[in-house]
């Protein structure tokens, strides 16, 4: 849960939490709220894990890692970070 302020912003985690409630619709979504998802960084395409807690629901945020994230450093020095830096290094790999 996020805690909400009075003025319906995020607020910090040392205020009360508020009771945002949502429908759950016949294919079991919720809709996440504006504020809610602001507060956690939420952006389309994230992951939102929900763990039960004893007798209540957590959500956290889980952004994937980029599948490229697994070659990162594999030439080692040779090639240096940056788009233009891998573009001018296949460019002198193909001798162009």
């Amino acid at each position: 849960m996020v805690p909400i302020g009075k003025s319906g912003k995020a607020a910090n985690r040392s205020r009360h939490w508020s009771i945002n409630w949502r429908r759950c619709t016949s294919k079991g979504q919720i809709t996440v709220p504006h504020e809610i998802r602001r507060a956690l960084g939420v952006r389309p395409g994230d992951k939102l894990p929900l763990e039960r807690d004893g007798g209540r629901v957590r959500v956290r945020r889980v952004r994937p890692k980029s599948p490229f994230e697994k070659y990162r450093g594999i030439a080692g020095p040779a090639i240096r970070c940056g788009k233009k830096a891998v573009a001018r290094w296949v460019h002198d790999l193909r001798g162009r």
